[in-house]
């Protein structure tokens, strides 16, 4: 495809119950991410919102924050998903030959409403919804049904915990950074067997924003440009008695594709960072497998021997990742957006020395039915 880079990326600060209104943060971050590019409003050709009527509490709840995000004068479109969808979006429609520069904004305020109840309504208003499932108790049933098939245990979980909360310490914009160990989460509460509360991620309100930009269009930022070398998602079946908890198949079949449109072969040792969706301890050891960092029933083994640490060989979620900050239809494109400030050797103490090629990583849906995955390079396609 043709060559595509993101120059400018800009997030707030997570916590819970920001006093900001939807607009306002769509707009501090819409203008930060300009500023970051070097940019005004009038280079960009299109806007991506990403709004979700049940989260913002409100019908079509992108008109009340479509001129927030600059889309007066533009086209402009909205996503009701993952961020990383969004950017999907955004990278099809600058692809088009017809706009050359797209701004994608996601925001959300999950605090001002009541998460378990909302995703409640995910389910099947027949069959599922009645039984009371939510995020967590439904994770649960896909964490038990890995972690028995494998041999994964709780103590393994709690490592990623330990892991991302540590590094959220070094992150301007975590929500929870933590200096926890193995048993301060063994010790906390049960929510749901086998997860518990420093198994979960926090309630967390933000918002984020990315430029993508044509290659004869890059030239006109004034950061180093971050190029997209492969992205791709898919989505497997709806209700959870239609698929096998136990594996990823749809991040695998993503992964997949991503890779070979990006020319990775061996993504364990090509990829130097990854930021991947980590809503719970266990979903980053899932995903691990699904990514082909290691093969099936081998993520324990990979959290145990320090791989993935910031001082391991394939770092991920340097940034502290969900566990840290989980504004819901936010998180993706967060990751994409610390990608970028990895590859520009501006992530801070946070920085994974060295890095060139990054992997973000996004999902959507009940026990992440729909999974999307992004290649990101220091350089662009055709010089490498």
């Amino acid at each position: 495809m043709d060559n595509v880079a993101i120059i400018g990326v800009a997030q707030t600060k997570y916590e819970k119950g920001k006093t900001k209104n939807y607009a306002e943060l769509v707009y501090e971050v819409s203008r930060m991410a300009l500023d970051d590019a070097g940019l005004e409003l009038a280079d960009i050709d299109n806007v991506v919102t990403t709004t979700n009527d049940f989260y913002d509490g409100r019908t079509i709840a992108c008109m009340a924050i479509a001129e927030a995000a600059g889309s007066y004068g533009r086209d402009a479109t909205n996503v009701e998903g993952d961020g990383t969808l969004s950017a999907f979006y955004g990278l099809m429609r600058t692809l088009s030959d017809v706009y050359g520069t797209t701004l994608v904004t996601t925001h959300c305020k999950v605090s001002e409403g009541a998460p378990r109840k909302i995703f409640n309504q995910m389910f099947d208003p027949i069959y599922d919804r009645r039984l009371g499932m939510d995020a967590i108790s439904s994770s649960a049933l896909q964490a038990r049904a890995y972690m028995d098939r494998y041999g994964i245990t709780q103590e393994q979980c709690a490592r990623v915990s330990v892991k991302n909360h540590g590094n959220a310490r070094n992150n301007p914009y975590a929500h929870v950074p933590l200096d926890i160990t193995v048993e301060d989460v063994m010790k906390s509460p049960v929510l749901a067997d086998p997860i518990k509360r420093l198994d979960v991620a926090p309630v967390s309100d933000g918002a984020c924003a990315i430029i993508l930009a044509k290659e004869d269009r890059v030239k006109n930022g004034r950061r180093k440009p971050v190029w997209v070398k492969g992205v791709a998602h898919c989505t497997d079946a709806y209700r959870l008695g239609e698929r096998d908890l136990s594996r990823a198949g749809a991040l695998e079949e993503a992964a997949r594709k991503a890779y070979a449109m990006a020319g990775v072969k061996d993504p364990s040792k090509e990829i130097d960072v990854a930021e991947v969706y980590d809503a719970f301890s266990y979903m980053e050891l899932l995903w691990y497998e699904g990514l082909g960092f290691c093969g099936a029933g081998e993520s324990g083994r990979l959290i145990d021997s320090g791989v993935t640490g910031m001082a391991g060989a394939l770092p991920v979620n340097p940034s502290g990742g969900v566990l840290s900050a989980h504004a819901v239809q936010v998180a993706g494109l967060a990751r994409i957006a610390e990608c970028v400030l990895q590859l520009r050797g501006e992530a801070g103490r946070r920085q994974v020395p060295g890095a060139k090629l990054a992997l973000a990583h996004g999902i959507t849906g009940i026990c992440a039915q729909t999974h999307c995955v992004w290649v990101l390079s220091d350089t662009p396609a055709k010089e490498v």
